[in-house]
């Protein structure tokens, strides 16, 4: 129990520490100054302090060795209705002012106001400062002139300001505003500065007012003067400047006349020189044109007798191969012809009873026995000229050669009439002009010529066939022709 007893008396006096601790501890508003007074301490110098100012913050009060106060940093205005101040020129003013005062917040300064001010209304600190008011405003005024307080209002409040605030510092207070209503002297003497200077002013004014009528009078002088020459001076430029101005329109004109001129004779001569060029050119197109059209025109006849000579040549070759086929046929005979004519007679009688539908293949069956006589026909012709030639088949093929020769010839004459030959081959026909000649001895006449029937068919590019025999190069006008085959044609 007895230790409970203890615990108790412990917490409970924990609590009240606390509560006196919180209770204590004081917190200084902004506009005031926390002023704890007691046991503070000493200051710098060592000496015992007397207060402990706080402005903004808050600090522990102790308790039965310290206290506390605050002060008010709030603004006092106070009217000053100075009478009588004597000036530096003896002359008394009166100077109606309004200052506002206040506690400083300086820490110098806040030491002198709590040793000072504390406790203290705010009437009694209003009273305190109007008095070192009004006689740092006293002893200012005399200090300076009459003109000067009034021309210099801003030195007259510096003045003011700094030997006020200089006193009102040594109880704690600062001066925050300073405003002189007016400066009035009982002699008229201000009033009669300030009729002066209303005069000088009104007569430098009128001054001014006539100086700047006179300026403007000649300003509008030389305005008008300066008017007229720079007018006259224009005009004369503008003359000057529109005969320049003719005189370059005129050289202009001639220019341009001498450059058309010029353009039209340099258009003339450039156009009469393409003229020129393109009927040169037309000429030598035209040139190139006809040269071309000869060379196709001559390349055209040349391949013509080609193409005619290649198809005489094959014409000769197939008449050659058939009279030899006929000829074969011949030799076996009437009876194989016959034979062939008894087949086509029972051959058309089975036509015939075949009907209408027959007809046709008899009508065209006829044809072919018409076409056989007269093959027949021709092969007999072939063999009575190969009997005249003596049984030598190249000789017959020869004679129907040159019973083509004339038209031959013809087609050769039409093919190079426009091309200048610078080569002529002239035969006869193997007789030399004696009459009575036979067929053999033509025949014969003909085999001495192949040497101009070489040379003919090769200036037109085609070559005989090898029965018409060989040129052989170097003998002069020889010719080599095949002996006949012996016996008749196979």
């Amino acid at each position: 129990m007895i230790y409970l007893a203890i615990l108790s008396l412990f917490a409970l006096a924990a609590i009240i520490i606390f509560f006196m601790t919180v209770h204590r501890y004081k917190r200084c508003p902004s506009d005031k100054i926390l002023v704890i007074y007691g046991k503070t301490g000493k200051d710098e110098q060592g000496h015992a302090r007397t207060a402990h100012c706080v402005h903004g913050g808050a600090a522990f009060v102790w308790p039965l060795i310290q206290d506390y106060a605050f002060m008010s940093l709030t603004p006092i205005p106070i009217d000053i209705d100075l009478r009588a101040a004597l000036s530096k020129q003896n002359i008394r003013i009166n100077v109606p002012s309004v200052f506002t005062v206040g506690i400083s917040t300086e820490n110098a300064v806040m030491q002198n106001a709590a040793e000072r001010l504390l406790g203290l209304p705010q009437q009694a600190i209003k009273s305190i400062a109007e008095d070192i008011i009004l006689g740092q405003l006293r002893l200012t005024i005399a200090m300076m002139d009459i003109e000067e307080i009034n021309a210099d209002r801003d030195k007259f409040l510096k003045n003011v300001s700094d030997n006020v605030e200089t006193e009102l510092k040594k109880v704690g207070l600062r001066l925050i505003n300073v405003n002189i209503k007016d400066l009035i002297d009982e002699s008229g003497y201000l009033e009669a500065l300030g009729k002066e200077a209303a005069a000088h002013a009104i007569n430098e004014a009128k001054v001014k007012v006539s100086e700047k009528e006179r300026d403007g009078e000649i300003g509008q002088a030389e305005a008008d003067r300066e008017k007229r020459i720079r007018v006259a001076a224009a005009n004369a430029a503008a003359v000057e400047g529109e005969n320049k101005a003719a005189v370059a329109i005129a050289n202009t004109s001639a220019e341009r006349k001498v450059k058309e001129a010029e353009a039209a004779r340099l258009s003339t001569a450039a156009a009469k020189v393409q003229a020129a060029r393109a009927a040169e050119e037309q000429y030598e197109a035209e040139a190139a044109a006809e040269a071309k059209r000869g060379d196709r025109d001559r390349a055209t006849q040349r391949a013509s007798a080609i193409v005619i000579a290649e198809i005489e040549k094959e014409k000769t070759i197939i008449a050659a191969e058939a009279e030899a086929e006929r000829a074969r046929r011949e030799s076996k005979g009437r009876a194989d012809a016959s034979i062939i004519a008894a087949d086509a007679r029972g051959q058309s009688l089975r036509l015939e009873a075949k009907g209408q539908g027959d007809a046709t293949y008899e009508q065209m069956l006829g044809q072919a026995k018409g076409q056989l006589e007269n093959l027949t026909k021709q092969a007999d012709g072939l063999t009575l000229l190969v009997k005249a030639a003596g049984g030598d088949a190249d000789k017959a093929a020869m004679l129907l050669i040159i019973q083509q020769l004339p038209e031959i010839a013809k087609i050769q004459v039409e093919a190079v009439k426009n091309i200048k030959l610078d080569h002529v081959v002239v035969w006869d026909n193997g007789s030399g002009g004696k009459p009575g000649k036979t067929t053999t001895d033509f025949v014969s006449g003909m085999v001495g010529v192949l040497p101009q029937f070489h040379d003919l068919f090769k200036m037109v590019g085609l070559q005989l066939p090898e029965f018409f025999g060989k040129k052989i190069d170097g003998a002069a006008g020889s010719t080599a022709v095949p002996a006949p085959a012996a016996g008749p044609p196979k």
